[in-house]
């Protein structure tokens, strides 16, 4: 069974897909204007797909930094 990783941070979501011995590919996703500033360094996954041969292609996106995090 695949788990669920939506929404979880890139490195968690690598783990637990291994731990569950499902093969994954990664695709980065970003922003088309640079309006809100984004932490390249924090990934999440906002998509995540099952393969006909029960791997996993997930869609990662970095955290948009909030103008709290910014101080």
């Amino acid at each position: 069974m695949i788990p669920d990783v939506l929404g979880r941070p890139a490195e968690e979501a690598f783990d637990l897909l291994t731990n569950a011995n499902v093969k994954y590919t990664t695709e980065l996703t970003r922003p088309t204007r640079d309006f809100f500033p984004v932490d390249e360094a924090r990934l999440y996954v906002v998509r995540a797909v099952t393969c006909p041969d029960n791997s996993c292609r997930l869609t990662l996106a970095a955290k948009q930094i909030t103008s709290r995090e910014e101080v």
